[in-house]
């Protein structure tokens, strides 16, 4: 059995969410910690998942620089 490291932190979030994370780990059974995990890993994962990679924006732009031209032929 693998054990997780956790590291305490302090915040603060509007009463309404902290009670929906409470109502959905009492209804499935969860330690409210757990499933405020599962929402921060969720958050991460699509503000990482929609956003292009740098390198993946330079290289389209060097593209756009040295292809203009026929890019613009091509959509003619």
């Amino acid at each position: 059995m693998s054990t997780t490291t956790r590291e305490k932190f302090s915040s603060q979030a509007a009463p309404e969410v902290l009670a929906a994370l409470r109502q959905i780990a009492e209804s499935q059974g969860r330690q409210f910690q757990a499933v405020l995990d599962d929402a921060l890993r969720d958050y991460i994962d699509r503000q990482q998942k929609y956003r292009p990679r740098q390198h993946v924006m330079e290289a389209f732009a060097s593209s756009l620089d040295e292809f203009d031209a026929l890019y613009g032929e091509l959509a003619k």
